[in-house]
C-alpha cells in the first residue's frame, strides 16, 4: 500500500506541482488548502506525513502542527513544513513545535523528494 501524504497548501501552482511530483514518486495524495481543511482531512484518515504550508488561511502552519502533535494518537504522523518564512527563528518554532523537517520556498523538487523520503524512513 503506498504511503499518503496530505499536501496543505492555498497557492494553487504549488498544489499542482506538488500533486504532480509526489504521485509520480508513488504516493497517494490528498489536499487541503486551509488550517481546518487540513485537520478534519487528519481526523478522517491520518496521512504518513503532511507537506504543511506555514501561511495558509483559517488555522495557519503552526496552529495545525501544534494541534496533531498534541493528539497522541496522530504520533506517527510526519510533518514537513513549506514555506516562505526563511529566517531561523521560524525554523526553530517549526522544528519546537514539532515539525520533522522546514523546507524554505523556493525549494528543489529533488532535494524536496529526498527529504520526504528520508522522514518517511525514519531519518527526520
Amino acid at each position: 500500500m503506498p504511503k499518503s501524504i496530505l499536501v496543505v497548501e492555498d497557492e494553487p501552482n504549488i498544489v499542482l506541482s506538488l500533486q504532480f511530483l509526489m504521485k509520480k514518486e508513488g504516493f497517494d495524495v490528498r489536499v487541503a488548502q486551509d488550517g481546518e481543511q487540513a485537520i478534519a482531512e487528519v481526523e478522517s484518515l491520518a496521512p504518513d506525513l503532511i507537506l504543511l504550508d506555514v501561511m495558509i488561511p483559517k488555522r495557519d502552519g503552526f496552529d495545525v502542527c501544534q494541534t496533531i502533535r498534541a493528539n497522541p494518537a496522530w504520533s506517527h504522523v510526519h510533518i514537513i513544513m513549506l514555506t516562505a518564512k526563511g529566517r531561523d527563528i521560524d525554523r526553530e518554532k517549526g522544528i519546537a513545535l514539532g515539525a520533522n523537517d522546514y523546507v524554505t520556498k523556493p525549494f528543489s523538487t529533488r532535494e524536496l523528494i529526498v527529504k520526504v523520503r528520508q522522514v518517511l524512513n525514519g531519518g527526520g
